[in-house]
């Protein structure tokens, strides 16, 4: 008889079928399982399934008094209280790298949008303004890419792939993470404040916590200045969305390529209302191959927590 396994956050149908062939879901739509199943079905759940960035709390957890495993679908897994988890010996699992080549590609996407001042250009002509040749202050020449110092604060897989690609546009690259990592041909710089001061195109790829939460604030945003360019493939909590909007209104900064935003999935008007802003439906892992790649490791973190095993893709 398969295994019982929770569906925790809201999943599409067509990415949870592939679970659907292996155990045997109960799928609460994204509605605490306790309102939805009876009591002694949710009594007897010891995994889950859930997106890295759903709450998933220490009261959450009491109401699953079986579970010894939270396996996040993706990469991610900034929501789940991993302290209360280690209290309770629950495991929990993730999908590290499976993503990374595709929301790399998002990343230089947006950073191309963003410099090139694509929906800008967009507009023009579909409204006319080309035919017309009105006059247009954000189709002034922008600085190019080729000599452009691009920073990636984090040097993860996602990190790593970011910084490969925009090397081909000729660019200096530059990270900063918390480590060194001196198999890299790109140039370490000790802090985030001085990336920011170095570059002009500031990739966020770190990972989401406490200690991240808008670390790319006022201050910072000053330091990358007006030519400056903010790239966010992360999380939205990442960056203290009051402060990029007045960068961008100000001149502070010239623009941004957003795919993730604090609450989503609300992005705030007064960023989607700016052109200098690029923004995107948090689409940067949302290819058929990462499916499948992270879809697998969910799988084996799952077939190795129900044999007993360690799991291979743990959150350590």
């Amino acid at each position: 008889m398969p295994e019982k396994v929770l569906i925790y956050s809201r999943l599409p149908k067509s990415l949870t079928q592939r679970f659907a062939d292996r155990f045997e879901l109960l799928d609460s739509g994204g509605t605490p399982a306790h309102e939805v199943f009876p009591a002694e079905e949710v009594a007897q759940i010891r995994a889950l399934i859930t997106a890295g960035g759903t709450p998933l709390g220490a009261d959450d957890m009491d109401r699953l008094p079986a579970l010894g495993a939270i396996v996040c679908y993706g990469t991610g897994y900034d929501g789940v209280d991993l302290k209360a988890a280690a209290a309770r010996n629950i495991v929990v699992g993730h999908s590290p790298g499976a993503n990374a080549a595709a929301v790399a590609d998002v990343a230089l996407m947006l950073m191309l949008a963003s410099v090139r001042r694509l929906t800008a250009a967009d507009s023009y002509v579909r409204t006319g303004g080309w035919v017309e040749a009105r006059p247009s202050p954000l189709l002034k020449p922008p600085p190019g890419l080729s000599g452009c110092k691009v920073g990636v604060y984090g040097m993860g897989e996602i990190g790593r792939k970011i910084a490969a690609r925009v090397a081909a546009f000729e660019t200096e690259v530059g990270y900063f993470s918390r480590t060194r990592h001196d198999d890299l041909p790109y140039q370490y710089l000790s802090s985030l404040d001085a990336l920011a001061e170095w570059c002009t195109v500031l990739m966020i790829a770190v990972r989401a916590g406490a200690e991240t939460t808008h670390i790319v604030d006022a201050d910072l945003l000053k330091k990358i200045g007006p030519d400056g360019h903010v790239i966010n493939i992360s999380r939205g909590s990442v960056i203290d969305e009051g402060a990029l909007l007045v960068a961008l209104k100000d001149g502070i900064i010239a623009g941004a390529g957003l795919d993730v935003f604090e609450t989503e999935p609300h992005a705030p008007d007064g960023l989607t209302s700016l052109q200098n802003v690029v923004v995107t439906p948090h689409i940067g892992g949302n290819t058929r191959e990462s499916h499948v790649a992270m879809q697998a490791c969910v799988v084996a973190n799952l077939a190795a927590f129900f044999a007993g095993e360690t799991l291979p893709y743990q959150v350590k």
